[in-house]
């Protein structure tokens, strides 16, 4: 390690869990993040409610330059720097807020809590055994090392950026692509305004006034549900073959258990939540995966279809919840007939094509960084030396 680095006690260079919510909180609506709402580095749209509806975890408020890093699982790597924190924003005290004092850059703070260093300890230090984790002293008590100049600390943090950025706009035209999509389905199957509506005929059925040529079928008419097969880590092989879990995915393996593209339902954890994947994929044992009976009835429907039933509401209430495929199977759906279908396919084909393309750069993308970013916060690249522009703090 450089001269200039020292080691120190994240206590020394962070605040945890600064704020929380008080009388003074002047929001009767929030937005809410949980556990299951965060990843690694980004998060999922926060859950819309009132205050007083709130389940009792809901504390925790954020400000622009924070991080949330979850308490709970913390092999999960659960973590999220915010840019642009909204007033009503609240986190769920599953989380760990951390807010930077004056001698870290708040990004670099990020960064240094992305590496894999820094997860191996929360992970041997976690405590529990079915809901292993962490408290604020096991955090305050990490041992960083850190640049003591923070002109060294902005030029480390202006060349990971420089991924994260590239990978954000990729997520946002992902995210553009995704709701034209639905919003396409939607028009089309929801509304029934798919092209050449105006000609036809509409008719009663059990589910309300449909096109006379669409009909209603139970899901178990035209797909099943197949478990997903257990993979323990100390089994897994080296691969790139995504391994998904109700939460989404959770690691790689060298074999495929079904060939891809497909959807995913979570069966236990987090029930009911819908995955799409591009490629051949192994979901283990907390999944569900779809089959298809009907030949003329494509994944892209089914994927939007699904996610319209909000199965997650047919979950048991138990502490693990949980979805019986029986529930799932005795649903009516709206199936429309076989030329508006494969219009439908053609339509959406190319989007999701571009989608997949955005996913693998950005895959690319975060091995490079990752790869990266160990080396550049543990001082073994010297930037001191390179002609980096940055911004310098206010």
């Amino acid at each position: 390690m450089k001269s200039s680095w020292e080691k120190i006690k994240m206590r020394k260079i962070a605040d945890l869990n600064p704020y929380k919510i008080t009388k003074e909180f002047r929001f009767e609506t929030i937005e809410y993040l949980d556990i299951s709402s965060v990843g690694s580095g980004y998060i999922t749209k926060p859950k819309i409610m009132k205050l007083s509806e709130a389940p009792s975890r809901a504390k925790r408020l954020v400000n622009d330059g924070n991080i949330i890093l979850s308490t709970v699982r913390p092999n999960r790597r659960s973590f999220y720097f915010f840019k642009h924190a909204k007033d009503n924003l609240v986190v769920s005290t599953g989380f760990a807020v951390l807010q930077a004092k004056k001698k870290v850059i708040p990004k670099f703070l990020y960064y240094l809590i992305n590496d894999y260093k820094f997860t191996g300890y929360l992970t041997k230090s976690a405590k529990g055994s079915a809901y292993p984790a962490v408290d604020e002293e096991i955090i305050n008590n990490a041992i960083l090392s850190i640049p003591k100049e923070l002109k060294e600390q902005r030029k480390i943090t202006s060349i990971l950026s420089a991924y994260d950025e590239l990978i954000e706009n990729n997520n946002r035209r992902i995210g553009i692509l995704e709701e034209m999509a639905e919003t396409i389905y939607k028009e089309w199957f929801v509304h029934f305004r798919y092209p050449g509506h105006e000609k036809d005929k509409m008719v009663d059925s059990e589910l309300g006034k449909i096109p006379e040529s669409w009909e209603v079928k139970t899901i178990k008419e035209v797909l099943s549900l197949e478990y997903g097969k257990g993979l323990p880590k100390k089994i897994r092989k080296p691969g790139n073959v995504p391994v998904y879990g109700s939460s989404g995915f959770v690691g790689y393996h060298n074999t495929p258990l079904v060939n891809g593209p497909g959807i995913i339902i979570g069966r236990a954890g987090n029930a009911g939540k819908i995955h799409w994947v591009d490629e051949d994929f192994y979901p283990v044992d907390s999944t569900f995966y779809v089959n298809i009976h009907d030949k003329n009835i494509n994944l892209f429907f089914m994927f939007y279809t699904l996610q319209r039933m909000k199965i997650s509401r047919l979950s048991s209430s138990s502490a693990v919840p949980g979805v019986n495929r029986n529930a799932i199977y005795n649903r009516r759906i709206i199936i429309p007939n076989s030329k508006d279908l494969l219009n439908f396919e053609k339509n959406i084909y190319s989007v999701f094509s571009i989608i997949f393309c955005l996913k693998k750069k950005n895959l690319i993308l975060k091995k490079s960084r990752d790869l990266l970013l160990p080396k550049l916060i543990s001082g073994k690249i010297d930037v001191s030396d390179l002609d980096i522009k940055i911004e310098e703090k206010k």
